[in-house]
């Protein structure tokens, strides 16, 4: 069985634990809400600013015609996300869900948008938005994201077009709490999200791992399901755990080898808070898109080094291996 969000191949010894009817295991897992874990149970995805976003966006054009209390809207991943919202009369707000991440800053925010009618589709950011120099924060996959939800609305309104601006009213003051300022993201919050699902984390987790990795001998702390599919083939041997954002917190509780495996974009900021100021990108992830060579990377990597002490394997989304501290070099994907 896959998890649709991240094509993580699920454990058959999981879904034993599991204590509930297939059909509903089944359901679970396919709405991409739901996370199951080692022991059977499960964690609760949450929704990211993108698909909140997203879902404002889409209520507000439909409301333009009716009102509306719920909506749904497809996701980078091609599953369908179903929102509650508040729409009348061309201004919908929908709140961000956080799901079991209990650290996530941004949930219970809530992201407006207001819609007018148009002779085509125009997008802007309204007050709340964070910008890096001029350019409003709103990545390439959620702005694909929020445009393909309002071409769902026109298609269901009749409409031809409509300009759309999306606000959020404590984007500023919420903003402090995050690094955006750090990396040059001023005024508010970024709309993000390469999936459009936040994955869980919460303290009883965290306390659960942490007794793990104190027990193992050998362990590989990953930041995401992507790097917890790949170290599991490239560290056998290795007991993995999803550490997510809390690295040096895991590194602290191992007593044996460790080795840090992921995708970059938390292993890098873990390393360098700022590793995106002046670098004119608003995501790691865009930068090595643009220049997988950019030396910004292996400074980082050099700080993330002497921060952990451990080996540390950076990831491509496929799997493939874009900097391994053991080798120092771009490799083609072995180990």
């Amino acid at each position: 069985m896959l998890d649709p969000v991240d094509n993580f191949e699920i454990p058959a010894g999981w879904i034993k634990l599991s204590k509930i009817p297939r059909y509903e295991l089944i359901s679970r897992i396919s709405s991409g809400r739901y996370v199951l874990i080692s022991d059977g149970s499960f964690l609760r995805r949450g929704y990211t600013t993108g698909t909140t976003a997203a879902a404002a966006a889409k209520a507000a054009v439909i409301s333009l015609v009716m009102d509306i209390s719920e909506i749904s809207v497809p996701t980078p991943v091609g599953i369908r996300a179903f929102l509650p919202v508040n729409a009348a009369k061309g201004k919908a707000c929908a709140i961000k869900y956080p799901g079991d991440h209990a650290a996530d800053v941004t949930g219970g925010i809530e992201i407006y948008a207001l819609a007018k009618e148009n002779e085509t589709i125009m997008i802007r950011a309204g007050s709340g938005i964070g910008s890096k120099n001029g350019i409003p924060a709103i990545n390439t996959s959620p702005m694909h994201q929020i445009e393909e939800a309002i071409k769902e609305a026109l298609v269901e309104t009749g409409l031809k077009g409509v300009i759309v601006t999306i606000s959020i009213p404590e984007g500023k003051k919420i903003a402090k709490k995050t690094l955006n300022e750090k990396i040059g993201i001023i005024g508010g919050l970024s709309i993000l999200g390469t999936t459009g699902f936040v994955e869980p984390w919460n303290e009883h987790l965290g306390e659960m791992k942490e007794e793990l990795i104190e027990k193992a001998d050998k362990v590989v702390l990953t930041t995401g399901r992507i790097g917890m599919r790949f170290s599991n083939m490239f560290f056998p041997g290795y007991t993995v755990i999803l550490i997510g954002s809390d690295i040096s917190r895991g590194i602290a509780a191992a007593k044996g080898d460790v080795v840090i495996c992921g995708l970059p974009g938390l292993i890098l900021k873990w390393a360098k808070a700022d590793i995106l100021k002046n670098s004119g990108y608003l995501t790691i992830q865009e930068m090595i898109d643009a220049n997988a060579e950019n030396p910004i990377i292996d400074r980082a990597l050099d700080e993330a080094i002497n921060k952990g002490g451990k080996r540390i394997v950076l990831l491509n989304r496929n799997g493939t291996i874009l900097r391994d501290s053991d080798k120092r070099k771009i490799l083609k994907g072995t180990l």
